[in-house]
């Protein structure tokens, strides 16, 4: 599987966050389909099939990543 490269998967993770952010304040249509963008490209960088995993999956590939980061996500 190719590995998308720590610069792209920081970037991407910074998107999603930020665009859920403005979601949760906007709640527009807009916002939520670039969301959606974003965490359908994270998936595809990271080989996986949901969000919560892509987020996870993009953090350990980051320089300076511990094992025990985002181990667990909590509910």
């Amino acid at each position: 599987m190719l590995m998308a490269h720590p610069a792209v998967l920081k970037n991407l993770i910074e998107q999603y966050e930020t665009l859920r952010i403005l979601h949760a304040e906007d709640g527009s249509t807009g916002v939520r389909q670039r969301m959606d963008d974003v965490a359908y490209t994270l998936c595809v960088a990271t080989g996986t099939r949901d969000i919560d995993a892509a987020l996870i999956a993009a953090r350990h590939q980051l320089p300076g990543a511990r094992p025990e980061d985002d181990s667990v996500l909590t509910t």
